[in-house]
C-alpha cells in the first residue's frame, strides 16, 4: 500500500513537513572534548549575525528544563544539554536559531564556550558503574561442582549504529499563551518517553502534543533517541518565540545519535562428559556511554526472559553491570540486546563442542530444548511458546546445503584461501514486555513502588457512510510495510478489497488512542499491533452482521461477509456493505435493539503474559519467542585478510506468516543489519575520545555487493499465544548473522589457532591475529 508513494519519491518525512508557517532553523553547538568541564558561553558574536534570533545556552536550561529521569539511584539525573561538564564529544551544549539553516551554523560556528578539558574514561573496566545486580537462577554452584568440564572466555561486541537516509528531524512549536509544546519528529516509540518529555519541559502530558508522520525513513531503533532532542527544540522555539525546526546531518548522526550498546562478557560453562552445558556463569559489562539514557540501562535486560537461548540450560548466575564512559550514550538498535547476548553464548557453545570433541552441529543438537517441552519455562521466567528447535537444526542443515558449503570450503582452501563454515542457533524474542527494564531495581525496591509492565496496544477501525474502511494505529512504521499488512488483516477479516481499507499509522498523542507501549520497536506489529487489529475487526464485523441480520431478517450466524457485502450462506440473498454503512450513519432509528449508532470501534490487546518480575528475578520478557537458525560460508583472501561472506541460509520459526514477500525482505535486511555488525561497522574513537568514524569514508556499511547469496525458508506453525498467531521476525537475523559468521571465521582460520571472541572480524584485525600468532605472541 505504502510502496507507491515511496518508490515515486512521494514519501513525506519530518524534513519534507512545513506543518505551521515561520519555521526558523536551529543548529547544535556540541562539544569538542570526551570530557571537560563547560565554562562561560559567550553568544554575542552569533546574536550579532544577521538572521540570528536566539542562542539556548546551558543556563536557559537550568532555568526552564528539568532533567530526565533515570531508572536506577547510582546514575546522576541526564540533561538534554551539558550543564557544568561535557561527557562526550558531541554532547550538546548550546543551540542557535535562525532564519534558515545555512545562518545557523555559521553562527553556531561564533559562540565561544570556554571548556576545560578533563582525562576521559574509555574503558567499560575503569568506568564508573551506575547499575549492578546479581541473579541466581536454579543452582549454578552445584552445576559447576558436579561439572566434568569447565569452559570460559571473555567477548567483546562493538559499538555499532545503523544509518537511516533521514537523520534525527524534529520541528517544535512553543505555545506561550497555552504553555503548551507541539512537536512533529521522526521518534517511534516507546512512548514512555511522552510522559518523561512532558516532564522535562515542566509541563503536563495533556499540554505536550507529540506527532509522528506515517514517513519517517529507516531506523532500526536509533530513531527512538531523538526523543532527548525534543525539550531541546521545544525550549529553542519557547525562547526564539517562532517554530523551530532541527534536522541532524550525517556528521551527527555518526557522531552523537544513538549506537547499540559495547558488551564485555565473561562467560562460563559447566559442562558434562557428553556435552551438555549444566550451568552458566555470566559476567555482563555494558558501556553505555556518556549517560544513563532512558531506556537503558535496559539493553543488559531485553533477553534475560531468554538468555538461555534454544538451549536446555537449568542454572545460571548473572551479574549485569551498566558502566559510564566518555562516549555517547546507547540505547536500541536493531537486535537490541540480543546481537551481544548471542554472539557470546554461540561461541562459548562451540568451545563446549572443541572441548568435548563435538563438532558444530553435534553439540547443539545434545543440548537442544526438545520439541514435547513445549511451552518451555526458562529458568529466567521466558515462556517460549512454541517451536521444534531439533527440526530447526535439521531443516537449517538441509536448505542451508550444509554439505555442499563443507565442499566449496574444502574446494577453497584446495585452492590456497582461508574458508569456513558457521553456524548459530538463536530464539528471537518479540513483543517486549515493558516489565523487564524493572529488573534494573531489586525484588525491594520494586516493592516500594509501582509495578511496572506492558506491551498494550490498541487500534481503531472505522467505517463510512459508503463503506470505506479506515484504520488507526499508532505504530510508526520505519518501512516495515505496516500498512500493506494491516489492510491485508482488515480485507480478509471485512470481505472488502484492500484499495477499499485506509490505514493510517501515524501517531497524534492528542486525537488518537496510544499508550506507553505504543511505537514501532522490539517487532511487535506481528504478535501485538496484529493482534489488536484482529479484535477490532471482529468487533466492527460483529456489527456490521447484526444490522445485515435485521436487513435481510436472518440470523447473524448464518450470514457471511464476501466480495464487498454481507451475504447469508447458501443462498443469493446479499446486501452491499454500503447499504449496511448507510443504516448506521443516515438512519440510525432503524438499528436493531442494542446496536450502537456508530460503525466505528476501538480494540486493545495486552497479553496476560506481560507481568512485572516476580520477587525471584523471574519475568517473561517478551510475548512471543521464535526458533532463527543461521548457516553461512566465508572466504578470507590469504594476503590481504580481507573477509567475503559467500553464502547464507536462513531458516525460521515465526509463527504464522501474514506477508511473505515483506517477511523474507526482513530477513534480508537484518542480514545487511548483522553482516554490517561481524565483518565492518564500528563506531572507533582514539585515545582522547575523539571519534574517528565521522563519515562514509570511515565508518563502513555494507552494500548490495557485500551480500551473500541468501537462502531463506520459513517453518510453518502458528503460536496459540497471541490472536495474530503470529511471531515477530524482523530482528532474529540480524541476532544470529554476528555469532555464525564468527563461527565461519574461527573455522577459517582453525588451522592458525585463532578463536573469535570480538568483532568485527575485518581484515586489519584478522591480519594482526595471524602476524601475532607467527611472531609466537599469545
Amino acid at each position: 500500500m505504502e510502496d507507491a508513494r515511496l518508490l515515486r519519491g512521494r514519501g513525506r518525512f519530518v524534513a519534507d513537513l512545513s506543518p505551521i508557517a515561520g519555521i526558523h532553523h536551529a543548529a547544535v553547538v556540541r562539544s569538542p572534548h570526551a570530557h571537560a568541564r563547560v565554562g562561560a558561553v559567550d553568544a554575542s558574536a552569533a546574536l550579532a549575525l544577521e538572521g540570528v534570533i536566539a542562542v539556548v545556552t546551558p543556563d536557559d536550561a537550568r532555568r526552564l528544563l528539568r532533567p530526565f529521569g533515570v531508572g536506577v539511584g547510582g546514575a546522576e539525573p541526564y540533561w538534554p544539554l551539558a550543564l557544568d561538564t561535557a561527557r562526550y564529544a558531541g554532547e550538546p551544549v548550546a543551540v542557535v536559531v535562525a532564519r534558515d539553516r545555512y545562518v545557523a551554523e555559521d553562527a553556531a560556528d561564533l559562540v565561544a564556550v570556554d571548556y576545560e578539558p578533563l582525562a576521559p574514561v574509555l574503558d567499560v573496566e575503569a568506568g564508573r558503574v551506575v547499575s549492578d545486580r546479581s541473579f541466581r537462577y536454579g543452582d549454578p554452584d552445584a552445576a559447576f561442582a558436579a561439572a566434568a568440564h569447565r569452559v570460559e572466555a571473555s567477548f567483546r561486541f562493538p559499538r555499532y549504529s545503523s544509518t537511516p537516509i533521514e537523520c534525527y528531524a524534529v520541528v517544535a512549536e512553543w505555545d506561550a499563551a497555552a504553555g503548551e509544546a507541539t512537536v512533529w519528529s521522526n521518534f517511534h516509540g516507546p512512548f514512555v518517553m511522552q510522559p518523561l518529555i512532558a516532564a522535562s519541559l515542566g509541563i503536563p502530558e495533556n499540554r505536550l502534543r507529540l506527532v509522528v508522520p506515517a514517513d519517517i525513513g529507516g531506523s532500526f531503533g536509533i530513531k527512538s533517541g531523538v526523543y532527548a532532542y525534543i525539550p531541546l527544540i521545544a525550549l529553542a522555539s519557547r525562547l526564539a518565540g517562532v517554530p523551530v525546526r532541527w534536522t541532524a546531518d550525517r556528521w551527527e548522526d555518526l557522531v552523537a545519535s544513538q549506537a547499540g550498546t559495547d558488551r564485555l562478557t565473561r562467560a562460563a560453562a559447566a559442562v558434562d562428559a557428553e556435552g551438555r552445558i549444566l550451568g552458566l556463569r555470566l559476567e555482563i559489562l555494558d558501556d553505555v556511554g556518556a549517560h544513563l539514557r532512558p531506556p537503558e540501562p535496559a539493553t543488559l535486560y531485553r533477553c534475560f526472559g531468554n538468555l538461555v537461548g534454544p538451549y536446555a540450560v537449568e542454572h545460571l548466575a548473572v551479574e549485569a553491570r551498566a558502566v559510564l564512559t566518555n562516549r555517547p550514550p546507547t540505547g536500541l538498535n536493531r537486535g537490541f540486546g540480543g546481537q551481544q547476548l548471542y554472539f557470546t553464548l554461540e561461541r562459548l557453545v562451540e568451545m563446549v563442542g572443541r572441548r568435548v570433541g563435538l563438532d558444530r552441529v553435534e553439540v547443539r543438537r545434545r543440548n537442544l530444548i526438545p520439541a514435547q517441552h513445549m511451552p518451555y519455562r526458562t529458568p529466567t521466567g521466558g515462556v517460549y511458546d512454541s517451536g521444534d528447535y531439533p527440526a530447526l537444526l535439521d531443516t537449517l542443515l538441509r536448505e542451508g546445503d550444509h554439505t555442499g558449503m563443507l565442499a566449496e570450503r574444502d574446494r577453497l582452501r584446495r585452492a590456497g584461501r582461508l574458508a569456513g563454515v558457521g553456524m548459530a542457533m538463536i530464539v528471537d524474542p518479540s513483543g517486549t514486555n515493558l516489565g523487564y527494564i524493572d529488573l534494573a531495581r531489586t525484588p525491594e525496591e520494586r516493592g516500594r513502588g509501582l509495578g511496572k509492565s506492558g506491551c498494550t496496544e490498541s487500534a481503531t477501525l472505522t467505517m463510512d457512510p459508503m463503506g470505506g474502511v479506515r484504520l488507526r494505529i499508532a505504530t510508526a512504521p520505519e518501512g516495515q510495510g505496516h500498512e500493506t499488512v494491516a489492510a491485508q488483516i482488515v480485507a480478509d477479516a471485512l470481505g472488502v478489497p484492500m484499495a477499499a481499507v485506509r490505514v493510517d499509522p501515524s501517531i497524534d498523542t492528542a486525537s488518537q488512542v496510544w499508550n506507553v507501549s505504543s511505537g514501532s520497536y522490539s517487532s511487535r506489529f506481528a504478535p501485538i499491533v496484529a493482534s489488536a487489529i484482529h479484535r477490532a475487526c471482529a468487533a466492527l464485523r460483529e456489527r456490521i452482521l447484526a444490522i445485515a441480520a435485521e436487513i435481510l431478517e436472518v440470523d447473524a450466524a448464518d450470514l457471511e461477509l464476501v466480495g464487498g457485502g454481507v451475504r447469508a450462506r447458501g443462498s443469493d440473498r446479499a446486501v452491499p456493505l454500503r447499504r449496511v454503512a448507510g443504516v448506521a450513519h443516515w438512519d440510525p432509528g432503524a438499528l436493531p435493539p442494542g446496536v450502537e449508532p456508530l460503525l466505528s470501534v476501538t480494540a486493545s490487546f495486552s497479553s496476560e503474559l506481560a507481568r512485572s518480575p516476580a520477587g525471584d528475578d523471574t519475568v517473561d520478557s517478551s510475548i512471543c519467542y521464535g526458533g532463527v537458525g543461521g548457516l553461512c560460508l566465508v572466504d578470507i583472501d590469504p594476503d590481504t585478510c580481507a573477509v567475503t561472506l559467500l553464502r547464507y541460509a536462513s531458516v525460521h520459526d515465526s509463527g504464522r506468516i501474514l506477508n511473505p514477500l515483506l517477511a523474507d525482505g526482513q530477513v534480508a535486511g537484518a542480514l545487511a543489519h548483522g553482516l554490517g555488525g561481524a565483518l565492518y561497522e564500528e563506531l572507533a574513537y582514539d585515545p582522547d575520545g575523539n571519534p574517528l568514524t565521522t563519515s562514509f569514508m570511515d565508518y563502513l556499511c555494507p552494500t548490495v555487493r557485500e551480500m551473500p547469496e541468501l537462502r531463506i525458508h520459513h517453518l510453518r506453525g502458528d503460536t496459540d499465544f497471541v490472536p495474530s498467531r503470529a511471531k515477530g521476525i524482523g530482528e532474529g537475523t540480524c541476532m544470529a548473522a554476528p555469532a555464525a559468521i564468527a563461527s565461519a571465521v574461527t573455522d577459517a582460520l582453525s588451522g592458525h589457532g585463532v578463536e573469535v571472541t570480538e568483532l568485527p572480524v575485518h581484515g586489519g584485525r584478522i591480519w594482526e591475529w595471524l602476524h601475532t600468532r607467527e611472531r609466537g605472541e599469545p
